[in-house]
């Protein structure tokens, strides 16, 4: 269950599905679904996201914040955005910088909606 401590209003650059985590648009003011470990990760969706263009969307950028699993996850791992916005488990990989989202309140697999701590970050292999 959701308790943000901060949401902030964005446009959604392209659709943006619920539970799905965020990154910066092309534009101030703007955010379109992460696409990477590596984005400038910035929050995760509310649960009812935007799927038109120039809408608005609400973004939980601290809290605890319910997301979409997209593989396994166990509580207390770092959490990042696969390809589709979705929470995969953050791990290092050599030279690269992935961004971390926050960590996982609790276990899940694939297709779950799960808590996470919205706590940005990043780690360095």
């Amino acid at each position: 269950m959701a308790n943000p401590e901060l949401i902030k209003s964005f446009i959604a650059e392209a659709a943006v599905n619920p539970f799905r985590i965020v990154k910066l648009g092309a534009a101030d003011g703007q955010v379109v679904q992460g696409a990477a470990a590596t984005d400038a990760l910035i929050g995760v969706a509310d649960s009812l996201g935007q799927t038109t263009i120039a809408d608005r969307v609400d973004v939980i950028m601290s809290g605890i914040a319910d997301v979409e699993f997209g593989g396994a996850v166990t509580r207390g791992a770092l959490i990042t955005a696969d390809a589709n916005g979705k929470a995969v488990v953050a791990a290092p990989a050599a030279g690269v910088n992935n961004r971390i989202i926050g960590f996982a309140l609790v276990s899940g697999v694939l297709g779950d909606i799960g808590s996470i701590m919205v706590e940005q970050g990043s780690i360095q292999g």
